[in-house]
C-alpha cells in the first residue's frame, strides 16, 4: 500500500515542503532515497524501536521511502514522525479517520516514542500556512515559535501515540495560541543593562547614541578599564524596537539554528559577542551543510567583537563584503545559500600592545613602530567600512566616586526612537531602506545636499586626512543622522565638523 505524509525541509532560512511517498509491499527489505543524510537512513533504527515501545512493529516487508522532491538534498532527524506515521498507514497497522494530506508533521522520535525538539520550526511553519495545509504537527518544545504564524494551527505534541490517536480520532488536540503582549513584555524586561550605570564619558554616549540613531558601525579605541566592553554591551538598551518585520527574519535565522525555542517572536534585538578564537565559518557561516553564522544571527542586532586586533586578520577580511551588502552568500559545488546579515558592528581594542596610549606618564610605553604594527592587524578597507572611531580615555576619579546616576536608557532610547521615525519616513519609497547607515550613493545624493561652507570643511577633511571615498560617504551619513537627531532637514556645517571628528583613525599620527 502506497501513503504520503507532508514534511518540510529548511534551506537558507526558507523552507520547501517536501512528501515523504512510504509504499509497502511483497518482498524484504528497508530502502530510503531521496538525497538524505546520515540522520535521516539512522531513522529506520530509531523508528523500529519506538514502534515497538508502543505496541506496534516495523512490517517484515519491502518497505520504500522516498523524499520527493528527490533531487533536493534533505538532512536533520525531523523526518522520524512523518516516516514512522506513513509506515503505519502504509502497513494498515493504523486506520485513517482524518485527512493526512492537511496537516505537516516533522519530529525525531527518542527510542521510547517521545518527540524531541527540531530545527526550522518557524520557516516550516510560514511555509505550511503558504501552501494551505490545515495545521502542522511537531514537538512541543516547538510550538511556541511556529505559533508565530497567525492563522495557522499549531499542534505541540510529547510522543507519537499522541499523534496516532489524534489521526486514529481517539482524542483532539488543542491548538497552541501565543500571547504576544504577554511574550513580547517578557522580553523587554530582559534588557538589564542601562547607561545610568556608566560614569562619566559623556562624548562617548553621544557618539553611541549617534550610532544607534543612524545604524552606524562604531569603534571604541582606549586603554583597558576605560569602560570600552560596559558601554558597548548598554548599546543594545537604546536601540529602537523591532518592527514585526525585522522580528519575523530575526526569529527565522534563529529557529534554523535551533535557538529560537520557548521564545515565540524575538522581539529584542540580538546582541552577539564571538570569541577572538572564532574562526570565519563561525564569524559568517558555512560548513559542509551550511549555516548562518555570528553575523546572521546578529542581523537587525549588534555584533560586538572585543579586542579586534586579536582576531585573525583572515577572519576580519571575509566580514568587508557583508558589511557593505548587509548580507552573506555561502556557495558550495551544488548549490549556493544567502543569509541576510544587517547588523551593526561594535569593536573595541587597545590603542597599543601595551594597552595604553603613547603620551608621557602612562604606565607602560610602547614605541611608534610597535603601535604601528599592532594597528596594521586591522585593515584599512575594513576600518573604512565603520563609521565612527572614538577614543575612549579611563574615568576620573572624581566621576567614579559621583554617587549621582547618569541619564538613563530609557530617555536616550526616545531621542533615538524619533530620529529613526523620519528616517523611516524618509526611506518609504524605497525597499530594504530603513535607516541613514543603508543609504545608497543616490540616497546621499538627494538627502546629503551640503551648502558651500560645509564642503570647505569637508574638502580640507579630506585633503588633510587623505580620506578614501568610501570615508567620505560614511562622514554623510553620520551628519545626515546628527541633523536627525536635531529634528533638521539640512545637513549644516557643524554637523559635518561633529562627523569628522568621529574618524580618529584617519588622522595621521593619532597615536
Amino acid at each position: 500500500m502506497l501513503t504520503k505524509i507532508f514534511g518540510s525541509a529548511v534551506f537558507g532560512i526558507d523552507a520547501t515542503t517536501i512528501t515523504i511517498e512510504v509504499n509497502v509491499d511483497h518482498g524484504v527489505g528497508y530502502y530510503l532515497v531521496g538525497l538524505a543524510d546520515h540522520a535521516i537512513k539512522e531513522s529506520s533504527y530509531r523508528i523500529a524501536a519506538a514502534l515497538a515501545n508502543i505496541g506496534y512493529r516495523l512490517p517484515g516487508k519491502r518497505i520504500t521511502i522516498n523524499l520527493a522532491p528527490a533531487n533536493m538534498r534533505k538532512e536533520g532527524s525531523a523526518y522520524d514522525l512523518p516516516i514512522a506515521l506513513g509506515i503505519l498507514i502504509a502497513s494498515e497497522q493504523i486506520k485513517m479517520s482524518l485527512d493526512e494530506t492537511h496537516y505537516t508533521l516533522m519530529g525525531e522520535l527518542s527510542l521510547d516514542g517521545t518527540l524531541q525538539s527540531i530545527n526550522g520550526a518557524l520557516p516550516i511553519a510560514i511555509k505550511a500556512k503558504e501552501e494551505g495545509f490545515k495545521g502542522i504537527i511537531l514537538p512541543k518544545d516547538n510550538q511556541k515559535e511556529a505559533a508565530v504564524v497567525d492563522g495557522l494551527a499549531v499542534y505541540g505534541v510529547d510522543h507519537i501515540s499522541e499523534v496516532i490517536d489524534f489521526f486514529e480520532g481517539k482524542c483532539t488536540l488543542a491548538p497552541y495560541q501565543l500571547d504576544f503582549e504577554s511574550d513580547m513584555l517578557n522580553q523587554e524586561e530582559m534588557l538589564d543593562r542601562d547607561f545610568k550605570d556608566v560614569k562619566g564619558q559623556e562624548s562617548i554616549k553621544r557618539a553611541m547614541e549617534i550610532a544607534a540613531a543612524g545604524g552606524h558601525n562604531i569603534i571604541l579605541i582606549g586603554p583597558p578599564g576605560s569602560g570600552k566592553t560596559m558601554l558597548a554591551k548598554r548599546l543594545a538598551s537604546i536601540l529602537p524596537p523591532m518592527t514585526l518585520d525585522e522580528a519575523l527574519e530575526t526569529t527565522k535565522i534563529h529557529s534554523v539554528v535551533g535557538k529560537a525555542k520557548d521564545k515565540g517572536l524575538i522581539r529584542v534585538r540580538p546582541f552577539r559577542n564571538p570569541h577572538h578564537t572564532a574562526s570565519s565559518a563561525a564569524l559568517v557561516g558555512g560548513g559542509s551543510y551550511p549555516q548562518p553564522g555570528e553575523i546572521s544571527l546578529a542581523h537587525n542586532g549588534v555584533l560586538f567583537l572585543d579586542e579586534l586586533p586579536e582576531f585573525k586578520r583572515e577572519v576580519l577580511e571575509v566580514m568587508r563584503q557583508p558589511l557593505e551588502d548587509r548580507e552573506v552568500t555561502i556557495s558550495r559545488a551544488k548549490f549556493t545559500i544567502t543569509y541576510p546579515s544587517s547588523f551593526m558592528l561594535v569593536a573595541s581594542m587597545n590603542p597599543s600592545p601595551s594597552g595604553y596610549f603613547h603620551e608621557p606618564g602612562s604606565r607602560v610605553q610602547s614605541t611608534q613602530a610597535e603601535m604601528q604594527r599592532y594597528m596594521n592587524k586591522i585593515s584599512g578597507p575594513l576600518l573604512d567600512r565603520i563609521d565612527l572611531h572614538i577614543e575612549v580615555n579611563p574615568v576620573p576619579f572624581e566621576k567614579l566616586a559621583d554617587k549621582q546616576l547618569a541619564e538613563p536608557s530609557l530617555a536616550i532610547r526616545q531621542r533615538v526612537i524619533a530620529a529613526r521615525k523620519q528616517q523611516s519616513v524618509r526611506f518609504t519609497p524605497y525597499k530594504g531602506i530603513h535607516y541613514n547607515a543603508q543609504m545608497t550613493t543616490p540616497l546621499l545624493r538627494e538627502y546629503c545636499n551640503l551648502d558651500a561652507e560645509s564642503l570647505k570643511l569637508l574638502k580640507t577633511a579630506m585633503d588633510r586626512l587623505n580620506l578614501s571615498a568610501r570615508a567620505y560617504d560614511r562622514i554623510l551619513k553620520v551628519a545626515r543622522t546628527i541633523a536627525d537627531l536635531e529634528h533638521v532637514d539640512k545637513i549644516e556645517a557643524h554637523h559635518i565638523a561633529e562627523a569628522i571628528q568621529y574618524r580618529s583613525l584617519d588622522r595621521e599620527g593619532w597615536f
